[in-house]
């Protein structure tokens, strides 16, 4: 096995974090996928995975090994595609990050028609509301809704996302319909932490031009975006949700949209990469429809 099959594997083994994972997407026996890294690791005279009864974890080495190394494996696709002409042609695996709602509402229904057009391509769709490593977890790109943290990432700015405040017809029927913002103090939020750290449930409104928040009790307090939704509809309390994603529940009378004067900031989107001497071409072409579609 040459060089740079045994740095392709390695590139899967620490994205996955998984000797087995890896081996069945690459086809190969486990053992040999073993045996591999174990003899990169003498050739280089360091240790690159942490290897534990349930885990595969990069050693900081593993880290630097794996950064140039994705490098290079780019720059030989580069060179092996450079004379291809028609992007029908370009092949291989892509790797995106989303929030649930984006990639149900927006992006899936959407994916077919990509994937026509781009017949030799392989995408896999992560869906979490966890913040993943794009580094460390294999991603080309992620989508982030919010305030972007300061990283080393180059960000690309995508739209902004309106909000409305919605509230189940059995919710509107115990509590009744606000008709201003001193009535919330007689109603119920649904909290939305994706980690649980924050403990305080605001009503985040907009007024010339300025963000308030108003502190609304929580009934329940969810971390996932279905969850966040599901308790909206079961009744739990009022919600801040992109508007795109309510559409059709408010279309069905399974939500209600209250206090529209009051709505909360809409959110930025961006895609987000690493910032890399070269972007793949098929990273580009993901990214730059991802652009498209969500725009509209």
């Amino acid at each position: 096995m040459n060089q740079f099959e045994a740095m392709r594997i390695f590139e899967r083994v620490a994205e996955l974090a998984s000797f087995t994972q890896a081996a069945d997407s690459l086809g190969l026996p486990k053992a040999t996928v073993s045996s591999t890294i174990k003899q990169l690791e003498n050739n280089l005279g360091t240790r690159l995975l942490q290897r534990t009864t349930r885990t595969v974890q990069m050693t900081p080495d593993g880290l630097l090994y794996y950064e140039r190394c994705k490098d290079m494996l780019i720059d030989m696709e580069e060179l092996q595609t450079m004379f291809r002409q028609s992007e029908v042609e370009i092949s291989g695996r892509l790797r995106i990050d989303m929030p649930v709602g984006i990639a149900r509402m927006k992006i899936i229904p959407r994916l077919p028609e990509f994937l026509k057009a781009h017949p030799k391509l392989t995408v896999e769709v992560s869906c979490t509301d966890r913040r993943v490593d794009l580094i460390r977890e294999g991603f080309d790109c992620v989508i982030r809704v919010g305030t972007l943290a300061d990283s080393n990432l180059v960000a690309r700015y995508l739209g902004s996302i309106k909000l409305i405040n919605c509230a189940s017809p059995a919710y509107i029927a115990q509590y009744g319909m606000p008709q201003s913002l001193e009535d919330l103090e007689a109603h119920r939020m649904v909290h939305y932490s994706p980690s649980f750290l924050v403990s305080n449930s605001n009503f985040e409104y907009v007024l010339d031009g300025q963000t308030f928040q108003k502190n609304v009790p929580a009934s329940i307090a969810v971390n996932n975006a279905d969850a966040y939704q599901a308790a909206c509809l079961a009744g739990l309390g009022i919600i801040q949700a992109p508007e795109f994603g309510m559409r059709e529940l408010l279309a069905q009378g399974r939500l209600v949209q209250l206090l529209p004067a009051y709505n909360a900031a809409p959110m930025p989107a961006s895609i987000l990469y690493a910032n890399r001497r070269h972007v793949p071409k098929r990273t580009q072409l993901l990214m730059n429809w991802v652009a498209e579609v969500v725009r509209e």
